[in-house]
């Protein structure tokens, strides 16, 4: 069985590296449980290497929810916003006076300050380049930090042909070019519908919920609820109760797997 995990929120906290008690549990389900691993996250390929072990670095992964996919260490898909696309939203955060992260493959443009709470998960072991906007190669994901109307820009990134997550907590537009989310990602990796189980706890972690077999939400997220089969509530013993749960279920779809082999 496949087991997809998101990271902030999920398998990571407090913009920490994932623990070494929960990593211990996601290689339990590898090797022996004979299960597949595979992390998606908001956060660009290059942001999700420093919170993961190096030994995790060739496990397969999605990025950008949705927008990069990597495997074996390389990235094998990129998505870009559409010229025409990209032209509107551009001249949006001229006229609202936006601050951003912009990523590209690799590289990236960011104008937010160094206090905001985005600047401490964004490349902090400087594997790429912070470069002028008119110098990224490609535009694969944008995050609208702060604004002069943060809810006008909204509306009017509401009427295009993308997507966009409103994250309320931190009033940051998190977007991705049309029909990018993380079930694409996972589609790119030939995953299929019912083949895999999620762990999420956003409202990014819808689409890849929709399509799982199973759905475990971290915390609590009126608009992800809907779609989860169980949750897991946050606590001071939250990590205990992952490793727990990931027991139970690779144990569970272990055994089904094993069943079917017989008949």
């Amino acid at each position: 069985m496949n087991f997809v995990f998101d990271l902030d929120g999920t398998i990571c906290f407090n913009g920490q590296p994932i623990s070494e008690k929960l990593l211990n549990a996601l290689e339990r389900l590898v090797d022996q449980e004979g299960h597949k691993v595979i992390f998606a996250s908001a956060r660009s390929i290059r942001d999700l290497l420093p919170v993961l072990h190096e030994r995790f670095h060739k496990y397969p992964m999605i990025g950008g929810n949705g927008s990069m996919v990597a495997n074996h260490g390389n990235i094998i898909s990129t998505v870009n916003f559409q010229h025409d696309t990209l032209k509107e939203i551009i001249q949006l955060i001229d006229t609202y006076h936006v601050s951003y992260l912009i990523d590209s493959d690799w590289n990236y443009s960011y104008t937010g300050s160094d206090t905001h709470p985005i600047f401490n998960s964004l490349d902090p072991q400087k594997r790429a380049k912070n470069v002028p906007l008119d110098q990224l190669q490609s535009f694969i994901k944008i995050l609208m930090l702060t604004s002069s109307n943060m809810k006008e820009v909204e509306e009017k990134l509401k009427k295009m042909e993308i997507v966009v997550h409103t994250h309320r907590g931190e009033g940051v537009l998190d977007i991705s070019p049309k029909g990018i989310d993380k079930w694409s990602g996972l589609q790119q990796l030939g995953i299929k519908e019912g083949e895999y189980i999620a762990f999420g706890n956003d409202i990014n972690d819808i689409s890849m919920f929709q399509h799982a077999l199973h759905s475990v939400m971290i915390g609590e997220n009126l608009q992800l609820s809907p779609f989860a089969s169980e949750n897991v509530i946050l606590s001071e013993d939250v990590e205990n109760i992952i490793v727990e749960k990931l027991e139970e279920l690779g144990t569970m779809y272990r055994t089904n797997i094993d069943n079917r082999s017989t008949v």
